[in-house]
């Protein structure tokens, strides 16, 4: 504890409604900043966990963030808001029928605060969202509170953060900031300016939706591109790896990596924001969707026939490791996780084999029962490689067994 801790004063300064993987270490950012801050969730076991100086989510050097926040009394967590000077939500977008974006939550959130907002108060957007909804949030707001028009500062920021490296890249990444006027986005430029290093480009609130929606689509197409060379080289009994790294050799071609598929809550979501409201201008963004999907199927399917032609060869069914759950390597985000999807795919069309599925990064999962992943390998006939965990590239691999590596471990 600190023997300098200041006593929380009755009202904060910054309210952050959402502290999921994002908005937590964005409180807490802000937190070390010596600036009080309210956080909120609607789950009271978050809550309770952040209260007691710990994280629900694993994340480097969030965990001491957090502890030493809390402990200095500058980060407090409740299910409801409270009056602030600064509003900030970083609550979920997913998906509605037909991938179309779900902005309940966002519009929840902002209804929450309807009530204690006055006049001179910064209301913000990080969560990722479908072009317009800062606007539709503005409408909603004055619609309610009238009184306020033209007297609220009010724009969207969006994170562009990488999971596993969130803490770093939160204070030197640059960040694009767009206000529904030029005031709202010199305010909100203001803010930001007290905790983040990088540079703050002014834009306005569309162009800073659709630039988040757009770095995103950007990956899915390379991804894709990728994913595809994949499935092309393994119907030319080409190696896919090897033919990628000399492909980059040229000066002006840069390649990525094929994996099992794409995941997240960002680059696996977001371009169905822009398909779903235009979606006779986005072909290409639409189709590598559809590629990155139908590689997770063809995981799935390429494990089924890999156990079929065992048993007709040895007489008897494999054992079967499925290495990895999460979504990308070293976290324990399982978000839209097409590694997820293949283990479920592949149990559902289990017929009695064993199966070992390893997520070195969680202790327990709700459904799958978790297998240490050197006694998976060793235990299996089969090893499908879903995610290049880093405890997986140092396991030594034996000849007799079926390696089947969706994400470059052993190249």
């Amino acid at each position: 504890m600190n023997p300098e801790k200041t006593k929380t004063p009755s009202r904060p300064e910054v309210v952050m409604l959402g502290l999921g993987y994002i908005g937590l270490p964005t409180a807490t950012l802000i937190a070390q900043n010596q600036t009080y801050v309210h956080g909120v969730d609607i789950n009271p076991e978050v809550v309770e966990t952040i209260n007691a100086g710990k994280v629900h989510i694993v994340e480097p050097e969030l965990d001491q963030a957090v502890s030493t926040a809390v402990a200095n009394g500058y980060l407090k967590a409740a299910t409801k808001p409270v009056e602030a000077n600064t509003y900030i939500v970083v609550v979920p977008t997913p998906f509605k029928d037909k991938n179309e974006p779900d902005i309940s939550f966002v519009q929840a959130a902002t209804e929450a605060i309807i009530p204690l907002l006055k006049e001179g108060d910064l209301y913000i957007i990080e969560s990722t969202s479908p072009i317009g909804t800062t606007e539709k949030m503005m409408d909603l707001i004055y619609g309610v509170r009238p009184e306020l028009k033209r007297k609220l500062h009010i724009a969207y920021c969006p994170e562009r953060v990488l999971p596993g490296n969130v803490m770093f890249e939160l204070v030197h990444n640059d960040r694009v900031i767009g206000g529904i006027d030029e005031e709202s986005t010199n305010k909100a430029v203001e803010f930001y300016k007290r905790f983040i290093k990088g540079e703050l480009h002014k834009t306005n609130a569309r162009t800073a939706e659709m630039c988040k929606l757009v770095e995103n689509s950007s990956r899915d197409v390379q991804i894709a591109f990728a994913n595809e060379l994949s499935l092309i080289c393994d119907k030319a009994d080409i190696n896919v790896w090897e033919l990628i790294d000399l492909a980059n050799r040229h000066p002006r071609v840069n390649i990525l990596q094929p994996g099992c598929g794409v995941g997240g809550h960002c680059i696996a979501v977001d371009p169905y924001f822009i398909v779903s409201d235009y979606p006779l201008e986005s072909q290409l963004i639409g189709k590598a969707r559809e590629i990155n999907n139908y590689k997770s199927f063809w995981c799935a399917e390429k494990i089924k026939t890999e156990k079929l032609e065992y048993q007709l060869k040895y007489g008897k069914k494999p054992k079967v490791a499925l290495m990895g759950l999460a979504f990308k390597p070293n976290i324990d985000d399982l978000r839209e996780s097409p590694a997820k999807y293949i283990v479920q795919k592949v149990l559902q069309n289990a017929n009695d084999e064993e199966y070992y599925i390893v997520e070195p990064n969680i202790s327990s999962h709700k459904v799958f029962k978790l297998t240490a992943y050197k006694e998976a390998v060793d235990k299996a006939d089969i090893v499908a490689f879903l995610v290049a965990h880093k405890e997986f590239t140092r396991l030594e691999l034996s000849n007799e067994k079926v390696i089947l590596d969706f994400c470059g471990i052993s190249n």
